[in-house]
């Protein structure tokens, strides 16, 4: 596998950014996977630097919050965000499988998905502001690290063993692609990571803070994702965008929780 195939499709499938995937492949597919990560750093960076140059405008926290959580909905054009919704609007409807998958495949947003974004949404912006309020860095640091965690916990829900729920979409392209060990190793790694990011802003302390925002967001996924496949028998496209909201909405707000 050529590892330019691999950041082609994450960054192809897991943001908007002008890149043109070359390979639909389940190799391909795998390798991107792997790579979903270094997609969401790029997208936390994008966040925290319009966050940044409005503080520095002479804005304050909340303003910068709000610009900071609008860029990684930009960046996907909220294709994570109508995943979360319609994933709420599955759960919520209390019928079978397949009943709550064609609800999720229509285009309309129903209640449980309108009250579920307004949460999420209010919840990231709340968090964002009082990391802006602490100072730029530790703002700019949450938002890079909740898009690192949000696209990692799409690599652990792409393991071995997560089947699909039905036999066409993104959740079919990628169910099972990686293997159980190379996700952990991406997983030890990308907390590596943001632990050391952690150490710039707090030594011991904030290598502590940022290790556990990054598995608090992987364990409210991991507790989504349980429950979407004994619902929905699966994955879909759409579970997967809500894996990704509820980590860096979970990460967010481990922050906020750990820093306070």
């Amino acid at each position: 596998m050529i590892p330019q195939d691999g950041i082609r499709f994450a960054f192809g499938t897991l943001t908007a950014l002008p890149v043109r995937v070359t390979r639909w492949d389940r190799e391909a597919a795998r390798a991107g996977m792997l790579c979903a990560p270094l997609a969401g750093l790029v997208v936390g960076l994008f966040a925290a630097a319009l966050g940044g140059v409005l503080l520095l405008l002479g804005s304050g926290p909340l303003l910068a919050a709000v610009a900071t959580a609008a860029v990684p909905a930009a960046l996907t054009r909220g294709l994570h965000l109508d995943g979360l919704a319609d994933t709420a609007d599955g759960l919520g409807s209390g019928k079978p499988a397949e009943d709550a998958l064609r609800i999720m495949k229509q285009s309309d947003i129903g209640p449980f998905g309108v009250i579920t974004l307004l949460f999420v949404l209010l919840a990231q912006v709340a968090a964002l502001t009082e990391l802006y309020g602490q100072g730029w860095a530790q703002g700019a640091v949450g938002a890079a690290v909740s898009g690192v965690t949000a696209r990692l916990a799409l690599t652990l829900a792409s393991r071995t063993g997560v089947p699909a729920a039905r036999p066409e979409g993104l959740g079919a392209a990628v169910a099972g692609v990686v293997p159980v060990r190379a996700g952990l190793a991406v997983a030890a790694l990308v907390t590596a990571g943001c632990a050391a990011a952690g150490a710039l802003l707090g030594g011991y302390g904030g290598v502590l803070h940022q290790a556990l925002a990054v598995l608090a967001g992987l364990g409210a996924a991991q507790l989504l994702l349980r429950h979407c496949v004994r619902r929905f028998g699966g994955v879909t496209g759409d579970v997967f965008g809500a894996l990704a909201e509820t980590a860096a909405t979970a990460s967010l707000i481990a922050l906020v929780l750990v820093l306070g």
